[in-house]
């Protein structure tokens, strides 16, 4: 029987980290040959990663890449494995995989299909490979052939597919079954998005299956260049089959997935369905040859518990953020994390991912390990427990007014004790009175909530930026900002107050299901090896009505009377800025969407209020600190929403929700005609 024993490595690599992306190749590889893995697929650029932006462009990038390449073909005796990294043919710059047996380089197989929608920017960096056509590249005198190649060992063949050639109609995988390939192997770089894993383990098993072969898929892990994160989604699947898949959100260097595929049972397969024999069947031919398994591959790949406990959401935003948080840190070199903790959802949210933080890393790779991966960090070394460990790294401050309440105080105390954070608590009144009192000396008059509401709510969070910054610099801490999805929308923040931080955790989820989050996280919790982690030390936070506190108490104030209810916010933003309708489109929307929870005129005010509020506050979102991408969009400018600083404001847009609305409603007035 022709059983062939194959491997997908996900890698925990960094952008232009030369040294440490090879340890990981090489470690990788070293354990894929002690377990006798013949054929090993490593993800997509991983000798630089995928992560480099403009220094793409770099001659010296291609250069240290080829010299990195060199050191990782002497480790690859009796294996074949494919390494990715970026190539300079004819001045050009191509997203390629090297394909390599036995210490000899085979060949180049270049990328046709560049991803450029979303997060994604590749065809800034990346030219297309033309489907079919060859070309050569000289290294140091010996030539290699490049570009959509197959390879033939003995009796098998294998084809790649990079990434998002696999994700389109017409792929390279097409092309492969008439030349008869076996394996087909799937480099990647593919962030983590939610319940995305759902559809790459379709799209593969489909492949397997349609084009009856092995199909090798493998993924990046981790946070690699600080707003993507990867969750190392890798498998092995065979005639429609998921044969193996990893553990997703490790915290080790790299995880390797295995398993034995039939190759004869599918030649039979594909000896079944009628095809034209290619024009051209050009192979790249090697004279390794591939020791055969004896023992068949008789289990199946089953979803991670987590995976299928009825609460997929939570589970991977607790699981994405908290290796986020650490891969930063860690990248970073900082010795901890510092939170300006309100007692609110959002500050509480941000304390409460950094302890998961801990206790997931401890349950991943184990205590020792974890700290090992922290050992640059003088005071953990000496660290014997996890609170200790949690004490060390994680800082939260609590600084109250006169219009903050103990309920919030309450809230915040209790949260940071029972994950065994640092609390601090100080009153900055006194920072308050001193700018109120300059200001108004130089302005000749009193300043009052009846005319100067803004101002007065802004300093009082401009104020305690400072000394969280300071807090954070003595300890060598990332100072993590607090804003919400939500907020990031319609810009609810003090610019260069409650803003202020070197990372926005939360930036990309919203409000609404935030609330619901903090919640499962105290009831429920992460699953974990039979048992749930919990911060129960939530339940205050899980009581209040999120609030500013920035106005005085007799007001009040509620985040939502400020400006809607989440829940609408949230339907208003999907509907004007992923899908990209107008003002009056999103109205009608609403209308049949809530006509029986909430007003015409509410529903008409919160519209109008929105699409003032994005446009006039795009400055902010620029000056945000970075956020995590975790959905299938974003409002991140850097990434997937471009919008003008300055615009038209939607004014004319508005004028005709307006003509549509009072129309409706017997205003009477006359339409615009066009």
């Amino acid at each position: 029987m022709e059983l062939v024993k194959v491997g997908a490595a996900a890698l925990n690599q960094t952008p232009l980290d030369w040294i440490g992306n090879k340890n990981n190749i090489l470690d990788a590889i070293e354990r894929a040959k002690a377990q006798n893995i013949q054929v090993l697929c490593l993800p997509e650029l991983c000798i630089t990663s995928y992560g480099c932006e403009d220094a793409f462009y770099s001659p010296d990038v291609f250069k240290l890449s080829l010299e990195i390449l060199e050191d990782i073909v002497d480790q690859t005796s009796d294996i074949i494995t494919c390494v990715g990294l970026p190539i300079w043919v004819n001045n050009k710059i191509y997203n390629s995989s090297c394909v390599i047996a036995n210490r000899q380089i085979l060949g180049f197989v270049c990328k046709q299909h560049l991803p450029n929608y979303g997060v994604f920017y590749e065809d800034r960096w990346f030219h297309r490979w033309k489907a079919g056509q060859t070309s050569e590249i000289s290294i140091k005198g010996i030539k290699y052939p490049v570009g959509d190649l197959v390879f033939s060992f003995d009796n098998i063949r294998i084809g790649l597919e990079i990434c998002e050639d696999g994700w389109v109609a017409n792929r390279p995988a097409v092309r492969h079954f008439d030349k008869g390939v076996d394996i087909i192997l799937n480099p990647s770089a593919s962030p983590f998005g939610f319940h995305k894993f759902k559809i790459r383990e379709q799209l593969v098993t489909d492949a397997s299956r349609a084009f009856c072969c092995a199909y090798v898929y493998t993924n990046l892990l981790g946070n690699e260049a600080g707003r993507l994160i990867f969750d190392g989604d890798a498998m092995v699947c065979s005639g429609g089959d998921v044969l193996a898949s990893s553990q997703r959100f490790s915290y080790a260097d790299f995880t390797l997935t295995s398993a034995i595929v039939d190759i004869g049972k599918n030649k039979i397969e594909q000896a079944k369905i009628k095809s034209n024999l290619p024009t051209d069947l050009k192979l790249i031919q090697s004279n390794f040859e591939l020791t055969y398994s004896e023992i068949p591959n008789t289990t199946f790949a089953e979803m991670e518990a987590f995976e299928k406990g009825g609460s997929l959401k939570e589970e991977e935003f607790s699981r994405s953020v908290s290796l986020a948080l650490f891969d930063y840190l860690r990248k970073s070199r900082s010795f901890g994390f510092t939170i300006s903790l309100s007692g609110g959802a959002d500050s509480c949210a941000c304390t409460a991912l950094c302890g998961l933080m801990v206790r997931l890393g401890d349950e991943s790779i184990g205590f020792e390990a974890f700290k090992e991966k922290l050992s640059y960090i003088p005071e953990v070394k000496n660290t014997k427990t996890i609170e200790e460990l949690t004490k060390k790294l994680i800082l939260t401050i609590y600084q109250g007014t006169e219009n903050s309440s103990d309920d919030t105080l309450n809230s915040a105390k209790n949260l940071a004790e029972s994950i065994g954070a640092q609390f601090m608590k100080i009153n900055i009144n006194g920072l308050v009175d001193s700018y109120t009192h300059l200001i108004e000396d130089q302005i000749g008059r009193k300043l009052s909530w009846a005319t100067d509401d803004i101002p007065m709510q802004n300093i009082q969070a401009r104020v305690r930026a400072p000394g969280v910054w300071m807090l954070a610099n003595l300890h060598n801490h990332l100072l993590l900002a607090t804003s919400n999805r939500s907020e990031v929308a319609v810009g609810y923040c003090t610019m260069d107050g409650d803003t202020a931080g070197s990372i926005s955790p939360i930036a990309g989820i919203d409000k609404d299901w935030l609330r619901t989050w903090l919640i499962w996280l105290e009831k429920t919790g992460c699953e974990v090896k039979g048992k749930h982690i919990k911060i129960e030390g939530l339940k205050y936070v899980n009581d209040l009505q999120p609030t500013a506190e920035l106005r005085p108490k007799d007001n009040k104030q509620t985040d939502e009377k400020d400006l809607m209810p989440y829940k609408v916010l949230n339907h208003i933003e999907q509907l004007a800025i992923r899908d990209k309708k107008s003002p009056l489109e999103c109205f009608k929307n609403l209308e049949k969407f809530y006509e029986n929870q909430y007003s015409r005129e509410d529903l008409y005010n919160w519209t109008n209020r929105f699409f003032k509020l994005w446009s006039r506050n795009q400055w902010k979102r620029e000056r945000y600190a970075p956020g995590f991408h975790l959905d299938t969009h974003n409002l991140d400018p850097r990434s997937w929403t471009r919008f003008p600083i300055l615009s038209g404001g939607y004014v004319f847009e508005l004028e005709k929700l307006k003509e549509y609305y009072e129309g409706k409603s017997g205003g009477g007035k006359k339409r615009i005609g066009f």
